[in-house]
This record gives structure tokens, sequence and C-alpha cells, in this order.
């Protein structure tokens, strides 16, 4: 529950952030989508205190504790697996913002596929 939670709030917040930014997602360093985006101008443009007002903190992995996000380049296939060693996996290009946990629930959902 928490993890969906989680991807909800992450999820609105994009969502929010593209609306006021022209169509731009945030992950681009001064909305440019040019750029390869970074998870230091995702943090940037979405939490309170790196400089943006739409997170109070960076929600954590509830299975990893990690709060990292591991960006796909505009042109790069979203990984089909999670990634080590981050809490989230975003492409600021299709806005996809997955949690990097292998796995299933007791529904057999794949918690990478929530």
């Amino acid at each position: 529950a928490v993890a969906k939670d989680s991807l909800l709030i992450l999820r609105s917040a994009i969502e929010l952030y593209t609306a006021q930014h022209g169509g731009i997602p945030p992950g681009y360093k001064d909305d440019d989508p040019q750029v390869t985006p970074t998870y230091e101008a995702f943090n940037e443009q979405l939490v309170v205190g790196a400089g943006g007002n739409y997170l109070k903190k960076m929600p954590k992995n509830p299975f990893n504790e990690l709060q990292n996000v591991s960006m796909v380049g505009n042109s790069e296939t979203f990984p089909a697996n999670p990634v080590a060693g981050c809490g989230w996996v975003y492409q600021p290009a299709t806005k996809t913002i997955r949690l990097s946990w292998s796995g299933s629930d007791a529904d057999g959902i794949a918690y990478y596929n929530y």
C-alpha cells in the first residue's frame, strides 16, 4: 500500500509540474528537454528545500528505503527490470516512474509494474 501511495504522490507531482511548466516534465535542467535529464534537476524542481514546491520530501522506496532516482534518457529504452541501487526509475520524456524493486505482491503483480 505504501508503494502504491508513494507512486501516486510522485505521479501527481510530475503531472502538476508538467502542467505548470508548459508541458515540460521535471528532470530537465532549466526545463530544457534537449538536455540529458538528471536526478539533481528532478529533485530541485520537485522537492521543497531543494528549490521546488511540489513535494515536502522525496518519498522512499518502502522496500529498500532509497529515495534516489535512476534517470532514463529521452532516446533510451525504459529498463525492463528494476535498477539496482536506486529507489525509483523515471523517464521524463514519457513521464514514466516506477518502483525499483523486484518481486510480486500477494496478487502476483510485479512491484516494478505498479
